[in-house]
């Protein structure tokens, strides 16, 4: 076959997740600030060519296709992905790894992803780049932060779940694939959908809100963000992580480990063993 079946797909997982979670800690971390940073250049490479359309529709559509950049540099450059590593129950209901190991790579992971998501938000802030044309792109990345940290515990969850949902199954749809193409198209729709729809993803948040935080501190973009009527009272480091990041991970981990990872082991891995256990 020129593709993997979802049920070797699901048996692949378990070893890699294994080797997910024996990696070294350093090693990890580093791999994770990198996956942080390539989110993060998604992110920015969708507002920048977002802005530079006149109809704001398509601009966001537009957007939303640039966006799996992001993901592409994840899977196929090497990297560590919080959202993504959420699949790791599956190695874990196997008993191939145990619960320490999936959270301590899930902790290790999340860290170094803020980490790259930072630092990206911060060099794309203090390089100017939100110059662009006329300073609008300031204003996204304003707006878009301050759009983020109003959303209701509630809201943010439940996005966030369908994000992670999507995500997951681009991961998915990318490890059934045996060449570099097709793990690239497999990938973008489900990623492109959740750009375009709004859902919330965690790893895209810490460099959207960070980028948004740091333009506060530039009294250029503030002015043509308040010119624009963008209220930026929301956007801060305590809205960030508990207005937006805290609902939002809690919905990325149930749309990835529970509503994908438990439902394909259950399908392709719990029965494989019951059907081929003796019967007494």
């Amino acid at each position: 076959m020129i593709f993997f079946t979802p049920a070797e797909v699901a048996r692949n997982y378990v070893v890699t997740g294994k080797a997910k979670v024996c990696t070294p800690v350093g090693k990890m971390f580093l791999l994770a600030v990198l996956a942080g940073a390539f989110i993060a250049m998604g992110g920015v490479g969708a507002t920048t060519v977002a802005v530079s359309v006149p109809l704001a529709s398509v601009g966001k559509f537009v957007g939303a296709c640039v966006f799996p950049g992001g993901l592409t540099m994840v899977l196929l450059a090497g990297s560590e992905l919080f959202t993504g590593n959420t699949l790791l129950v599956i190695p874990l209901f196997q008993k191939e790894i145990t619960l320490a190991g999936m959270l301590k790579n899930w902790g290790v992971v999340y860290l170094g992803n803020l980490l790259g998501g930072l630092l990206v938000a911060a060099g794309v802030v203090y390089s100017h780049q939100p110059d662009l044309f006329g300073k609008q792109m300031a204003v996204s990345v304003i707006s878009t932060a301050a759009a983020k940290c109003s959303l209701t515990f509630g809201d943010a969850v439940i996005r966030g779940i369908l994000c992670n949902f999507l995500v997951c199954i681009a991961v998915w749809i990318s490890f059934a694939a045996k060449d570099v193409v097709g793990k690239m198209v497999g990938l973008f729709f489900p990623i492109m959908m959740f750009v375009l729809c709004g859902f919330e993803h965690s790893i895209a948040n810490m460099y959207y809100i960070g980028a948004g935080i740091f333009a506060k501190t530039i009294p250029e973009y503030v002015q043509a963000a308040a010119k624009a009527g963008v209220n930026m009272d929301a956007v801060g480091w305590g809205n960030f992580f508990g207005a937006n990041l805290l609902p939002v991970t809690i919905g990325n981990i149930i749309g990835g480990a529970v509503c994908v990872g438990c439902v394909y082991w259950y399908v392709y891995l719990s029965k494989t063993e019951r059907s081929a256990s003796p019967r007494t």
